[in-house]
């Protein structure tokens, strides 16, 4: 499994738009079938720059799977995100790939 993650500060004057957005971009992500599941949490540091900082992880069971997300869906989906608060949010993307899950 993969997990495709993307960290986003999204600056102070736009902050509310950006969540009520993610709740509706998220499912669009998932929609595209994709991905299994995503988590969305605040990364709990302080910006220099100011703003808040947020993570999505997407989990994607196979690279096939990541790959044809990148093809296929990618370019709308950002675009859409670039549009809303092209100036007012800084982002980059992880790919992680899952070795093993532990559980207590």
């Amino acid at each position: 499994m993969y997990i495709y993650s993307v960290t986003i500060n999204i600056a102070d004057s736009a902050h509310e738009e950006f969540l009520s957005w993610m709740k509706t971009h998220i499912p669009d992500v998932l929609a595209t079938g994709k991905f299994t599941d995503a988590r969305f949490s605040q990364v709990l540091v302080e910006e220099e720059t100011g703003g808040t900082t947020y993570s999505v992880q997407y989990t994607a069971k196979s690279r096939a799977d990541l790959d044809a997300y990148y093809e296929e869906d990618a370019p709308r989906l950002r675009e859409e995100g670039m549009k809303k608060f092209a100036d007012k949010m800084l982002g980059f993307r992880t790919e992680l790939k899952i070795i093993e899950d532990f559980k207590a």
